[in-house]
């Protein structure tokens, strides 16, 4: 069943980069995060999560991420998790995401499941993550905030290989995808995916850091002049991690 399912997205996805009368826009990224984990027992910890995402690498705003919850470790290598997530998402590009252009909010609400296999030396990391999304629409381009919230719900899978390299350095490679489901999706069922190539060095249990390369392709859940938009964003991504 989970190979049919995969199977079946790589095959929507296949056929969306196929597809002919759609608008691209191309933009340079850089995503810079920092993650608190901080310890409340053997089981359970907070997360404090902040992204940091700029359009041309660091000139313009893309978006801003707050997210906040609580981890449940069920055994060393399956964790639950719960969150809330503040956004605001910026107009940027030659297509901004939302039709009239400027800023707008979201709230979020999320559950996780992070499964880690271990495979010799490296591992295998697999995360299921379920959102409740409460996205602002502006009805006008004289209004300065949110007229309305628009619900939607997404599913976002990841997989993620780290290796290590030598001592404390590693390399990792992930690649997530988004799916859009129930009303209000508009055109975006496929609603975006990611790909990471990193290098990172790990100090212990307590610290750690990564850099490397971003790929992100985005559907608008909207048309322009009847077709599709899709943005090809490029660029740089550094994570932060402390565990207290």
């Amino acid at each position: 069943m989970k190979n049919f399912i995969l199977g079946f997205v790589l095959l929507m996805v296949a056929n969306l980069s196929n597809a002919q009368g759609r608008l691209s826009d191309h933009n340079t990224i850089g995503w810079y995060t920092t993650t608190i984990t901080p310890r409340i027992n053997d089981k359970v910890s907070g997360h404090i999560e902040y992204q940091w995402r700029r359009n041309k690498l660091v000139k313009d705003w893309q978006q801003s991420l707050l997210r906040v919850g609580l981890n449940y470790k069920l055994n060393p290598n399956v964790t639950f998790h719960v969150g809330y997530g503040w956004i605001e998402t910026f107009a940027y590009g030659e297509y901004p995401i939302a039709a009239v252009p400027k800023r707008f909010p979201e709230h979020r609400i999320y559950e996780q499941v992070v499964i880690n296999a271990p495979l010799g030396k490296a591992s295998l990391l697999h995360r299921l993550r379920l959102e409740q999304r409460w996205v602002g629409r502006l009805n006008a381009p004289t209004s300065e905030k949110a007229n309305e919230y628009i619900y939607l719900n997404r599913l976002r899978y990841m997989p993620r290989l780290d290796v290590p390299i030598k001592g404390k350095f590693y390399a990792a490679l992930y690649d997530e995808i988004f799916i859009g489901f129930g009303e209000n999706i508009g055109e975006n069922v496929f609603d975006q995916n990611r790909v990471g190539i990193l290098a990172g060095y790990k100090a212990g249990t307590k610290f750690r850091v990564e850099a490397g390369f971003l790929n992100q392709t985005v559907q608008l859940g909207r048309e322009v002049g009847g077709k599709n938009v899709f943005q090809y964003n490029n660029g740089m991504i550094i994570n932060t991690y402390l565990n207290l």
